[in-house]
């Protein structure tokens, strides 16, 4: 079966409406360089964002680079995670990737999408992310909030998170493609949530072709 999307000028319309609203969307995860965003983000795997920033407000004072976090020891590093789900596999990807960036990458992210996603603990969303916050690139990394705001919406349609992030990158005009992902992760994260969204509140509630729209 064929998912038909919005047409072109509806979706223009939602994505002027966000970016009027949101001008200078950025990351809710607290970062000041491309190695603690891609720690940040790999850290973020089935959490939320305040839990990774609670346990990373600890950690990166001590280590923020991937020396330091090699310094710091594995264990030590895991105990500083622990409040994060999945913290024991997280800390050895961190800590193996660490060693990674210093053998191969003398200690810098690569701005290279390959690179990145040959890293342990890094995905095709997570090199996205890294792409696009810390580098800028105009990629669109698609996570369950985007996934489910571009299939309830029909922004853009489709069965997996591949395939709506490669219809985002086809439908999502250039001057929209650096920040739509911030915009749509926040939109689904506050008001187009999983279970009861928040239509009453929306700016684009009258531009949006769920059919099942709330009051609230």
């Amino acid at each position: 079966m064929r998912l038909s999307n919005m047409n072109k000028e509806k979706r223009h319309q939602i994505l002027t409406r966000l970016r009027d609203d949101n001008p200078h969307p950025e990351t809710e995860l607290e970062y000041s360089s491309p190695f603690e965003l891609l720690v940040a983000v790999t850290l973020s795997a089935q959490a939320t964002d305040v839990g990774v920033n609670k346990a990373t407000r600890k950690l990166f004072p001590v280590a923020n680079t991937p020396q330091a976090i090699l310094d710091l020891g594995h264990d030590t590093l895991r105990d500083y995670i622990k409040t994060i789900g999945l913290f024991n596999s997280k800390a050895a990807n961190v800590y193996k990737m660490c060693q990674i960036l210093v053998d191969e990458h003398n200690s810098i992210v690569p701005e290279n999408r390959e690179a990145l996603e040959a890293l342990p603990g890094v995905g095709r969303k997570t090199a996205n992310v890294v792409l696009n916050t810390a580098f800028g690139w105009p990629v669109i990394a698609v996570d369950t909030h985007i996934f489910r705001v571009s299939n309830r919406t029909k922004l853009a349609m489709g069965k997996d998170v591949v395939a709506v992030e490669q219809k985002l990158e086809k439908v999502v005009p250039k001057e929209f493609k650096v920040d739509v992902h911030h915009w749509l992760i926040l939109h689904g994260r506050y008001t187009c949530v999983a279970r009861k969204p928040k239509c009453g509140s929306c700016i684009i509630e009258d531009l949006c072709e769920f059919k099942e729209k709330t009051e609230e």
